[in-house]
Order: structure tokens, then sequence, then C-alpha cells
């Protein structure tokens, strides 16, 4: 990190968070003087009193806004009027009173969540207003997506610095693994390590496994952020990616093998698949501010495996 970041104040929502733990870490490292991170408990992002308090009390020069209420495709569908509004309010007021104070820069992430459900492949940043989302994430994804627009009226109107970053499905250590509100990778090492523990025969997963995903190893992901929030100035989506795309039935396989499970896989077909495919372009990320994925994935799932089995009790 450069002698750019020792001249920053920054507030990190989301900083006790999974993606937040490794951008606060890196934060540190850099020698950032000044890092606050909002508490929920204390710091209700959806309340605009709450967010006028905390840039008034720490004066930011930068805010990076990683705070989400977000779950798999579960939880999406039993809360999709929870999601869209929290999401919205905690981006809107943020932003908007960011732009209030002089904050001098914005770092909105948006999701994967907001492309179209049949976008091309690869994701294209072009291509993410020609369709409606995937149905069951589209009221997440959108609300998300609200802060692009908003940067990008708030550039044209105000000449406001605020950048928006499109992450693909993260994973790593510290990832939730809760089985009512996680993603598919923390939910299926779960899923297996325990049937490992019971012998159990098989194991049950949602869709038919057809559906194809791309995964950010989550330091990758914290990298991205911070070389984005450095060099990055436009209100242009980007993409932040690994360009490695594979489906469910194999990521399922692999998972399995990894986590020592030697059952069957039963797929529940009465469940939906979500989005058919996730992969990303991720070739204006490289060329505006220099990122590109290093973690190998099998080697970043044996590191997610290993601190769940050390961190579960």
């Amino acid at each position: 990190m450069s002698e750019f970041w020792e001249k920053q104040r920054v507030v990190v929502t989301g900083g006790s968070g999974f993606l937040g733990s490794f951008v606060v870490e890196r934060l540190k490292a850099g020698g950032v003087p000044i890092i606050t991170i909002p508490q929920h408990e204390k710091c209700d992002l959806c309340k605009k009193e709450d967010v006028c308090r905390l840039l008034d009390s720490c004066m930011p020069t930068m805010v990076i806004h990683l705070a989400a209420q977000v779950g798999g495709i579960g939880a999406n569908r039993e809360h999709p009027g929870e999601y869209f509004y929290n999401n919205l309010m905690m981006g809107v007021q943020l932003l908007h009173e960011s732009y209030l104070r002089g904050v001098e820069k914005f770092v909105a992430l948006g999701t994967i969540c907001a492309y179209p459900k049949y976008t091309p492949v690869p994701f294209r940043e072009e291509d993410l207003w020609n369709g409606y989302p995937e149905e069951t994430n589209a009221p997440y994804g959108l609300a998300k997506k609200m802060m692009l627009v908003q940067s990008q009226a708030y550039r044209q109107q105000y000449g406001y610095n605020s950048i928006f970053l499109l992450p693909v499905n993260l994973y790593g250590p510290r990832d939730n693994f809760k089985p009512e509100s996680s993603h598919v990778i923390p939910a299926l090492i779960k899923k297996c390590v325990e049937a490992r523990d019971a012998h159990a025969d098989f194991i049950e997963v949602w869709g038919d496994g057809s559906a194809t995903r791309e995964f950010l190893y989550v330091d990758d992901a914290s990298e991205g952020v911070l070389l984005a929030s450095e060099r990055y100035n436009e209100s242009e989506p980007v993409n932040l990616g690994s360009c490695h795309e594979i489906s469910i039935k194999d990521l399922v396989t692999l998972i399995a093998e990894l986590t020592g499970f030697h059952g069957d896989i039963h797929w529940d077909t009465t469940k939906p698949n979500g989005q058919p495919r996730r992969k990303l372009d991720t070739s204006r990320a490289e060329e505006a501010f220099g990122f590109k994925a290093s973690t190998d994935f099998r080697a970043g799932l044996m590191k997610t495996i290993e601190w769940y089995e050390q961190n579960r009790r």
C-alpha cells in the first residue's frame, strides 16, 4: 500500500464482517491513521440521524461501504422486502450525507445479483441494464444497484467522487456458516463436515447442479477494493472476480473430496438453481487499477475448510 493511505481517515461500514475484517487488516498494515468501524448496536445505517452522527464524529476523508444485509437463495426468498429496504436505505443515505459533508471519496460495493438473469457470459459491465435480475435475489440486487445510479447522478450534477464495484460471490476464512443465511460454499462445507462426522450416507443439495458460479477469495477481494479506492475515480461500474467458473455439481464434488465426505449427493430439484450462469469479464479492473485475483480456487477452499474445522466449536 502506498503513501496515499497515510493521509486518510476511513470509515469502513461492515468493517467487523466477513470482507470488512480483511479490508480493515490491510488498512491497518498500510498505515491508515484513523479507521472507524461503526457497530450496528450503536449505529443503525438505515436511520439518517445515526448516519449523520457517525460522519460528524469522525470526519472521514473516505467511506468504504461494505455493510449489507445478505444471504443465500433461501434467505432472499424469505426476506425480500427486508433486504430491499435495508440495503437501499443504508446506501442512499450514507452516500448522500457523505456528499453533503464533503467526504472526498465514497466507495460503494454492489453485488453480482444486480446483473440480469440471462446476462451473456462473461458478464460485462455494459450489460448491467439489459434485463431483470434473477427473481430470487432481485430485491437485494436492485437495492444495491441504486448506489450505481446515485453515484453517476451525483458525479454528473455535483462532481462528487464515488465509485461502484461489483464483486462476484466471495468465500474464505471467517465466512458466515449459519445455515439460515449462508452462501453456497460455507453451506456446503458445513453440510459435508457434519455429514462426515455423523457417518451419514448422503447429503441433500438444492437444485440440479447445472448452475455455474464464479468465486473470489476474500483476501483477493479486499486487495481489489483497496486498489480501486486508491486508484479509480470514475462512476462506471467495475467487476471484481477470479475468472474461474465452476458448476454447482462440480463444486459439491470438490468440497466433498476436500472435507473427506464419501457419501452420496441427493439433488432436490423442487428447489431453485438461482441464476443459470455467473462468470465475469474482469478486464476493466485490471486495466483501470491493476487488480487481478491470485488465489488458486482449490487452495482457497482448503484454507476455508481448515478455518471452519478449527473454529466451528
